[in-house]
């Protein structure tokens, strides 16, 4: 799949169970979870109306290549090193966010991105930094930067913090957790002092508790992972997030969706993310998780007056419609 950004709708289900991997294509009882039913989408081919202020628009990226990807490639095994502990990008890895970034730029995706969130790992706020921050830092501008130089001994040249949008961190939205070293994290204040313009107030422990060397977290536990995060957003007041996380996590997080949609749509959704890859998808509350209340919509009626819309007129006058 390209990295063309194209907007795909994705329905909340409040009492959504996340159903193991393996079985989520002949799951029959998954298919309230696409945007529609099989009957709807039959009779209304495939359209749904939805309120906007009850959607967000998230623009999922993976990060860019890490030097776990280019050995695991080589030899899966690498991917038990330690010698890829919280793996850093590779100067390819670079290269592919400078091209995303001026893709961001070229489309007009910049000037709309109301938060970025990031994984909590050196790998997901090196590329969230280059993508979504300022320009070039600039020593005595009174702002921090988003990103030191040399981050990861990349001989990148420090990020501004300046015209960007505000950067948090979340472990929810991390790669599987456990086993592979390149997935565990370096401690919080180590980032702070990488990384002075990012928020890290939402994580709770300085060290890394949740990743173990000996257990690995099972797909079904991701994709459960993924759901509480989509749920979290709703917390947020932004409408435009974009959102750095990794591989596995996408790809499970999504994979419960959009079972009863069009093969190709569910393909969409549901495939694997190239490195450094942007897809912006729409989710839709249908359960009222959330509580925002419009900023568009209008009440009418205003100034008051008599407004019976004809039809209405002409079936009290026949006597056929309700009394109003």
């Amino acid at each position: 799949m390209s990295a063309a950004f194209t907007s795909y709708r994705i329905l909340l289900n409040p009492t959504f169970v996340p159903t193991p991997v393996s079985k989520l294509r002949s799951s029959r009882s998954s298919s309230i979870l696409c945007f529609s039913s099989r009957s709807d989408m039959d009779t209304n081919e495939g359209l749904s109306v939805y309120p906007l202020h009850r959607c967000k628009t998230l623009h999922l990226v993976r990060h860019a290549q890490g030097v776990h990807n280019v050995a695991g490639e080589k030899n899966h095994e690498a991917y038990m090193s330690y010698d890829y502990f919280d793996a850093q990008l590779t100067p390819l890895g670079w290269k592919q966010v400078d091209h995303l970034r001026a893709h961001v730029q070229a489309c007009g995706l910049s000037k709309k991105i109301e938060l970025v969130i990031s994984s909590p790992l050196l790998r997901t706020m090196q590329t969230a930094a280059g993508v979504f921050g300022g320009e070039a830092y600039t020593d005595g501008i009174d702002a921090p930067p988003l990103m030191k130089e040399n981050v990861g001994h990349s001989e990148h040249a420090a990020i501004s913090s300046l015209n960007s949008p505000p950067f948090i961190v979340i472990e929810l939205c991390r790669e599987h957790l456990g086993l592979h070293p390149c997935d565990k994290r370096r401690s919080i204040h180590e980032y702070r002092d990488m990384f002075p313009a990012i928020d890290f107030s939402l994580i709770e422990s300085d060290e890394d508790i949740l990743w173990t060397p000996d257990i690995r977290e099972k797909d079904e536990e991701v994709a459960g992972r993924g759901l509480k995060f989509l749920k979290w957003l709703w917390t947020r007041k932004e409408k435009e997030i974009a959102i750095v996380s990794h591989s596995g996590f996408l790809f499970h997080a999504l994979s419960a969706f959009g079972n009863d949609c069009h093969p190709t749509v569910k393909s969409e959704i549901c495939t694997h993310f190239a490195n450094c890859e942007l897809r912006s998808m729409v989710i839709v509350d249908r359960g009222l998780i959330g509580s925002d209340k419009s900023t568009t919509n209008y009440p009418g009626k205003i100034p008051h007056g008599l407004d019976i819309p004809s039809d209405i007129a002409d079936d009290k006058n026949t006597g056929n419609g309700p009394s109003q």
